[in-house]
């Protein structure tokens, strides 16, 4: 590696770092400028190295994406157990990172969206094969996507940021949700006594 090449990654590094920094401090509203004045580089070579604040977002969750992913891929077709809450850990994980990294939940969903990003894309291919397993061990609903699953929990997250236990009510919920897409729960109004509603303009 040359020394102009050297130096380059080393100021990416530290651009990097005083990032992570500034995003888990303000959230998805960081400031560039701030950034580049802690880091000690003109405004320009801070958007140089990320030239849109997802791009900045994306490269500040990146770890904690891969992590989660990893973490995935060893859970992933592992012998024996219920497949349905082997995938709920890995969401309840997913959903406290998002809680836990301020910047995440929105790189996740910029735009609006969980689309067209590597954070988002990640998480929706190592959820595949555990969403998978649920499903053939007849515990998921087939018509039940990864990009479901990742949209609910990222949106979860953002729900409940200003919660005051705001992970253990995205947990929560992600319960509640996820009991409906699940098929080994019984359908609306099972175990419940049905009511026979009287005709139009008739008398109970």
């Amino acid at each position: 590696m040359s020394a102009q090449r050297a130096d380059a990654r080393r100021n990416y590094l530290r651009i990097l770092a005083v990032a992570e920094e500034e995003v888990a401090a303000h959230g998805a509203d960081a400031s560039f400028e701030q950034i580049a004045r802690t880091a000690g580089v003109g405004s320009a070579t801070v958007r140089r190295h990320f030239p849109s604040r997802l791009a900045l977002l994306e490269a500040v969750s990146r770890e904690r994406v891969e992590a989660l992913r990893a973490h995935a891929r060893d859970l992933t077709g592992s012998p024996g157990g219920d497949r349905y809450a082997v995938l709920m850990e890995w969401l309840d994980e997913v959903v406290a990172y998002c809680v836990r990294a301020r910047g995440l939940a929105v790189a996740l969903s910029y735009d609006g969206s969980v689309h067209d990003n590597s954070c988002s894309t990640t998480l929706q291919e190592a959820a595949g094969p555990l969403l998978g397993d649920a499903v053939r061990d007849g515990a998921m609903d087939p018509d039940v996507t990864a990009a479901d699953l990742i949209t609910l929990a990222v949106g979860l997250a953002m729900a409940t940021e200003h919660h005051p236990e705001p992970t253990a009510s995205a947990k929560r919920l992600l319960r509640l949700t996820t009991k409906g897409l699940s098929l080994r729960n019984p359908p609306c109004g099972g175990g419940i006594s049905q009511v026979t509603l009287p005709a139009a303009g008739g008398v109970p």
